[in-house]
Parts: C-alpha cells; structure tokens; sequence
C-alpha cells in the first residue's frame, strides 16, 4: 500500500451525516488521498470538499470518482474494485438498525473487504482509529492469503 491511498468511502441514508462530520474533521489528512464512493455519499462527498476547500484557501481538491449507488450495484462495483486491488482502505457507515433492500450486496462487499485484508471501518469509532494509526500516511505492506491451493481443489 503506498503512502497515498485509494480510499472508498460508503454510508447507509441513516449515517450519511456522520460520515460527512468525520471527513470534515479529517479534511486535511483525507483531501492528501485518493477518494471513491458511491452514488449519492460521492455527491454529498464532492460537495462537502468543495466546500472545505473554499474555506481554508481554496486549494485544489482531488476529485471523487463516484460509482452507481449502492442499491444500483455501486456496492459491487466497490467489490470489484477491491478485488482489483483498487482500493487501500474502506470507510463503510453502515446502519445496523435498518434493513437495506441491498442487504446481500452490502454482506458480498463486507465479505470481499476482509478477504483481501483490507482496512474497514463501519463505524464513527473505528474510523477514527483506523485514520489516526500512524500507518495511515506511510506506506504499509498488507499480507494477502494466498487462495491458489483453494481454487485449485478438486470438486467432488
């Protein structure tokens, strides 16, 4: 993983606001970094950016590669893109009180996450940790399994 990292940013309807009030507070360590999202976050995201931008001088910020929303099969673009090896970290603000009729994308994205080892935050708390290790700004080695003796297994 390389100092700057490609970075999905991701939350339910019900903590949208939550996402946006910690990339707020973490304006000037996530505008260093690459940042993808889906459909309407990627909107509030961009919007919020420019904002931001506008206040502390007006700096040029990165551009936020949005993807379909989530119900729309942004979440499995998100999953490819991991599985792409296209993404470093996964901020994902996900609602455990409200079913999402998305609920088998959202559990697929989660499961790819963590097959590839990948750092995720799912909520206010862990985001915050995760972007306060000291591992967050340099480069990182992330030990990946080697899943080549699974695929290879013959089926009865």
């Amino acid at each position: 993983m390389k100092k700057i990292k490609n970075i999905a940013v991701v939350a339910h309807d019900n903590c949208k606001k939550e996402l946006l009030d910690f990339i707020a507070c973490n304006y000037d360590v996530l505008r260093q970094h690459n940042l993808m999202a889906t459909g309407t976050t990627g909107g509030l995201v961009e919007d919020l950016l420019k904002e931001l931008a506008a206040k502390s001088g007006g700096e040029k910020v990165k551009e936020v590669h949005r993807l379909k929303s989530g119900p729309l099969g942004g979440d499995q673009q998100l999953g490819a893109s991991i599985a792409d090896g296209k993404v470093d970290v996964l901020f994902f603000f996900w609602d455990p009180m409200q079913p999402q009729p998305h609920d088998v994308d959202v559990k697929a994205l989660l499961r790819i996450a963590v097959l590839y080892n990948i750092p995720t935050a799912s909520n206010r708390s862990s985001a915050e940790f995760l972007i306060s290790s000291p591992f967050f700004d340099h480069e990182f080695v992330i030990h990946k399994t080697d899943y080549s003796a699974y695929v290879r297994r013959d089926l009865p």
